[in-house]
């Protein structure tokens, strides 16, 4: 009965930490998932020092209703997959995984920062969460000007 006891303070534990920080999941097989766009930030350009290299964006089938409409429902996930730009003569390769950018749409959870959570998993590890509690500063305040596209940036090609 006190091991039973113990295991449901625990739970409760858990799941109120969790409930006050709202933490966003790693995307499993997301590179299964619609391929929104790809480009390449390069030497010159403004962000070049934080998000220099290959970006590939994905997004989950509700994201992709948001990006057919004017907003995104909840649930819908976002991937930015940041890879090293390798130049090797006249080609341009991916290298090492630099970091899985995630936004997650959940109004309520996320109402502080627009219905959408933030994270990046350093190297891609699930284990490695480079954001954390800096959601706000780290990807928000970049992501607020967008307001009138959901807070996004990328829109479908053609």
């Amino acid at each position: 009965m006190k091991a039973l006891a113990l295991s449901l303070v625990c739970a409760a534990a858990t799941t109120s930490a969790l409930a006050a920080d709202p933490q966003v999941l790693y995307p499993q097989r997301y590179r299964d998932w619609h391929h929104v766009k790809s480009m390449v930030i390069e030497e010159g350009h403004p962000l070049f020092a934080s998000f220099g290299g290959i970006h590939h964006l994905y997004a989950n089938d509700k994201a992709m209703k948001g990006y057919r409409g004017k907003s995104f429902p909840d649930g819908s996930v976002i991937i930015f997959d940041l890879l090293e730009a390798v130049h090797d003569g006249k080609a341009v390769t991916e290298g090492a995984r630099k970091v899985v950018g995630v936004m997650h749409k959940d109004s309520k959870k996320f109402k502080a920062t627009g219905g959408w959570g933030f994270e990046g998993f350093g190297g891609g590890d699930p284990a490695n969460r480079v954001v954390g509690k800096n959601a706000v500063s780290a990807c928000f305040a970049c992501h607020q000007p967008q307001k009138a596209q959901d807070y996004t940036f990328s829109r479908l090609r053609d």
